[in-house]
Parts: C-alpha cells; structure tokens; sequence
C-alpha cells in the first residue's frame, strides 16, 4: 500500500486549493470518505478524523443556516482534529470561515467543480487503485481481445518478444520487464506499470524501443484487470504434453487466485498466436463454453 500527498491529489483530480497551504503535504493513507453529519451538530465521538472530509451542498446549506458562533465552534473544532483536508463539491462559495480555520490550523481546503456523487466517485476510483495492496513481479503484461495477461518465464525465454508480436496484430502493451500488480478488489487484480518503464519494451538485439512512437499510442495501454497467468517454457523432450486436455491450474497473488496455463517453447511454435488462442479460449470459458466437453459429448453421442 503507498502514500499519497493532498497535493498530488489535489493536481490528479483538478482540485482549487482554497486555504491551508501549509497542509498540502499531509499524507493520506486511508481510502475511506467521511461525509460529516452529526459532528456539525456538536456531536464528535466517534468522529474518524484519519479520513477525507467531504462536504456537498446539503452540509454547506446547513452549516450557513447557523449562527456564527455555532458555525465557529463546530467547523473549528473538527478542524482541529487534523482530518487530511476538507473538499468541498458543486464551486460552493461563502466559505470564508472555512479558509479562516482551514490557515489558522493547516488543514488544507479543496474544491472540486463536479456535483457531490461524482466527486465521491472519482475519490473512491483513484484512492482505491493509488492506496490498493500491490507488488512487483518480473513479467510481461499485455492487454489481448480485452483480457489480461500476465506472461511469465525464465529470463531470455522470449516474453519481451511475443509481447511485440501481439503488438504487432494490434494489441496492446501494458507494462515490460517490472509489473505492479494491486488488488482494488477482494478478487480484483489490475497490472500496471511503475511509471519508469511506461511504453518501453526491451528487446534483446534491438535494444530499448517507445512502443507509442513506433506503433501509436494504441498499442499501450495504462493499466489492466489480469484475467489470465501465462507461463513460457522451454520445451522438454522427456515430458509429455497433452493436446486434447488441460487441467487449468491457478495461482495466487495478493490472496486473489488467477488461472495459470504453461505455454512449451520450441523452434517453429507461433507464440503470439498461442497466446491470443489462450485469451479467446478463457472467454469461451467466461461464457460456459469447453472445447473439451464438447467433443466429448460428440464421442459419446457416436
């Protein structure tokens, strides 16, 4: 799980800092939104100060039909419990109370355009990818027909260069070499890049290469949902491969289990394509399809 500053929040979302400056590298660590309801009546117990504080046009409405000295006390005093920031949604004005206690304390106040769900939309979306669980693994990752691969294998077994291939037949790169795989979902996991290496592919040969200059930006993608774990290996004489039947085995990252398919290389194979048969094949699968039974059922009916 990282860490992220209210500034670069506030600049990812193109948020108006109105006040507390001093508070803009505050850390947020907690995905969570709190929408205060009962602390603007006085009520603080319980109050979860380690959150992002959100008010929307019903609190604001609220809070301007009190007195000033109920206002002062309530809004000052959940500003002194040092929540990360306030945002406020719809370009609501009116909140020069707001920036007073928002300077005096060093809590920074926000503002966002968009109406209050969207706004909460937008907060969830990228706090829970930004803060999600994540770790790194040596892979390649690549977006096939929609469907998310992870391409695994020994170093030097050809990962980097099937990845070209299937850029070549139109699909599109995701991250080389370094993956970050982060669980935003209890059996959800997105692979993405580490900024470093963002459109770059490795060829051994050829050297470092921009797929987006040579390809366009079509041929990468930021992020994706990983569906499929594809294992490269170098062919093995002794061993035997069955070509009518595969047991579809899994394997875990993050506590999320993804079905895993070990691909043998040798001279002559077409890997890309191999590749792109997997993906097609794991959405048939998706839609209850299994070549296997199929056939199965037509020896039977024989």
């Amino acid at each position: 799980m990282d860490a992220i500053t209210i500034k670069h929040l506030a600049d990812k979302l193109k948020l108006e800092i109105l006040a507390g400056g001093q508070g803009l590298d505050c850390i947020i660590d907690n995905d969570d939104i709190h929408r205060p309801g009962l602390e603007l009546t006085g009520y603080f117990e319980f109050f979860p100060n380690e959150r992002i504080q959100l008010l929307g046009k019903q609190e604001i409405t609220y809070l301007h039909s009190l007195t000033k000295k109920e206002r002062d006390e309530r809004i000052g005093k959940l500003i002194q419990n040092h929540p990360p920031c306030i945002i406020i949604t719809r370009n609501q004005e009116g909140l020069d109370y707001l920036i007073k206690h928002c300077n005096d304390v060093g809590v920074a106040l926000l503002r966002a355009k968009e109406k209050t769900t969207n706004v909460i939309s937008k907060l969830n979306n990228y706090l829970g990818k930004e803060l999600a669980k994540s770790i790194g693994i040596h892979a390649v990752c690549v977006n096939v027909f929609g469907v998310g691969l992870l391409i695994r294998g020994e170093s030097g077994i050809g990962k980097s260069e099937s990845a070209l291939s299937l850029i070549e037949k139109g699909h599109r790169l995701i991250s080389d070499d370094l993956v970050i795989l982060k669980r935003i979902a209890p059996e959800t996991l997105i692979g993405t890049h580490n900024q470093n290496n963002r459109d770059f592919l490795s060829l051994r040969g050829i050297g470092m290469i921009n797929v987006s200059r040579l390809y366009g930006s079509g041929a990468f993608q930021e992020e994706t949902t990983i569906n499929l774990d594809i294992v490269l290996s170098a062919w093995d004489e002794k061993k035997y491969y069955d070509a009518i039947d595969h047991s579809s085995n899994l394997v875990e990252y993050l506590e999320v289990s993804v079905p895993n398919i070990e691909i043998p290389v040798r001279p002559g194979r077409d890997i890309a394509s191999l590749i792109e048969v997997a993906a097609k094949n794991w959405r048939l699968e998706q839609q209850g399809y299994t070549a296997l039974n199929e056939f199965k059922e037509r020896i039977e009916n024989m």
